[in-house]
């Protein structure tokens, strides 16, 4: 019997992240984000290598000074490479008030159902399926005529949307000047099997690099985001992957960053055979899995992938022994790798806090032990008023990076946290 070695050329298209928590984790029922949270999960995103955030939306009344702040923190460095990109309708109106509210918008995503239970169901039938098509594309041709550096166009619902429309609406998109399309398997209809098929003939025929966004209401948001993903790449095309912080998003959520970059990295499928955006850093996992639920006000589950409390503890006395000898024994990946190991230290005696009604000693007690000075009492007293409305706005004690980042960008922190009516 001869035996065969697997060979696997590795291709020279990648696998990029988009993380969407800012815009389908916050339309979460029951949760939300304040715009300061926002704005620090885009930093901590930044910071972990994210190509992208869909960080809100430009249409909504609410959202444009805590947009137009954070493309100007794009513009003083404290966010970047990462991209910031607005989630639209693909409806020419909305880029146009898109752009009139955030005009330093670069990066949008204009979104269209394209399934025809949705076309049915949810249009009732007032527009067909070549109007569906001439809708993306007119949305298509003013973001490129209003000077938009990136356009990605929305399927949504595209897992029950037959193959063949599904592929004409895609050429379309290409067509008019889209960059990518985006794979919107909206209720988690499909499995690993079927998306990595629909996703590879999807890039074979038309050419165009593939976003996956995955929902996890048969629980395999993830598992479908690297199967799409893998079928992407197979067919000749970038592929880009949806993920949330901690999988939190709209009903069951959405596929969790850190599952979807761990399986990218460790699976068997995929270690040494695709290759991962080089820009990801994974030490900055369990900081911003922390802040996520945090602020999201969720507990993080004791087995939450990578950084769960039990995801590296062992009791069982066989599994306890292993560990303890080589823990590539019982260990897949290190938990060094994800931030995780440093001591926490935590206050057990007095306290100083400073909040909405907090007073201007307290407040610099805060900040010296951030070792951070004020010039004089008039800088101190206006950061002061900054994180009363701050704390006004989430409702919890501000952390430390919440307080550095208001000290150290005061005029976006006034922007951010400045709601009109």
């Amino acid at each position: 019997m001869r035996c065969y070695r697997e060979r696997f050329i590795m291709s020279s298209n990648k696998i990029y992240i988009l993380d969407v928590t800012n815009r389908d984790g916050v339309q979460t029922s029951r949760l939300g984000l304040a715009k300061l949270e926002k704005t620090m999960i885009n930093i901590y995103l930044n910071e972990t290598g994210i190509f992208q955030s869909e960080f809100g939306f430009p249409t909504t009344h609410h959202e444009a000074n805590y947009l137009n702040a954070n493309l100007e923190l794009v513009e003083k460095g404290a966010i970047g490479p990462m991209r910031l990109e607005g989630w639209i309708r693909a409806v020419v109106g909305d880029v146009e008030l898109a752009l009139q509210a955030v005009p330093g918008l670069k990066h949008v995503n204009v979104s269209i159902s394209t399934s025809d239970q949705m076309i049915l169901g949810k249009f009732q039938g007032r527009i067909s399926h070549e109007d569906v098509i001439k809708k993306m594309t007119d949305a298509v041709d003013r973001a490129k005529s209003l000077g938009l550096e990136s356009i990605g166009v929305n399927a949504e619902d595209a897992s029950r949307t037959g193959i063949k429309y599904l592929i004409s609406f895609a050429a379309a998109a290409k067509e008019h000047g889209a960059d990518r399309v985006r794979y919107c398997d909206t209720l988690g209809y499909d499995d690993p099997f079927t998306i990595y098929d629909r996703v590879k003939v999807l890039a074979e025929e038309v050419g165009l690099p593939v976003e996956m966004h995955c929902h996890n209401d048969l629980g395999m948001a993830v598992a479908c985001s690297v199967a799409g993903a893998k079928g992407a790449v197979d067919g000749g095309v970038d592929a880009y992957i949806n993920t949330t912080v901690n999988g939190i998003g709209e009903r069951a959520g959405n596929a969790d960053l850190l599952a979807t970059i761990l399986a990218i990295k460790h699976s068997a499928g995929f270690e040494g055979k695709y290759v991962l955006d080089e820009g990801v850093d994974l030490s900055k996992s369990w900081k911003i899995a922390k802040y996520a639920s945090y602020a999201f006000g969720v507990p993080i589950p004791v087995n939450q992938v990578g950084v769960g409390d039990n995801a590296f503890a062992h009791e069982s006395g066989i599994h306890a022994d292993g560990a303890l000898k080589d823990r590539r024994n019982y260990e897949l990946f290190d938990f060094e790798e994800l931030g995780r190991g440093e001591p926490h230290i935590v206050e057990t005696g007095r306290t100083i806090t400073t909040g909405a009604y907090g007073g201007i000693k307290g407040f610099r007690d805060v900040y010296e032990k951030l070792e951070i000075e004020f010039h004089n009492d008039d800088e101190a007293r206006e950061i002061l008023d900054l994180v009363r409305c701050a704390n006004v706005t989430t409702q919890k004690p501000l952390v430390a990076d919440e307080l550095r980042f208001i000290a150290k960008y005061p005029e976006q922190a006034r922007k951010i946290l400045t709601l009109v009516p």
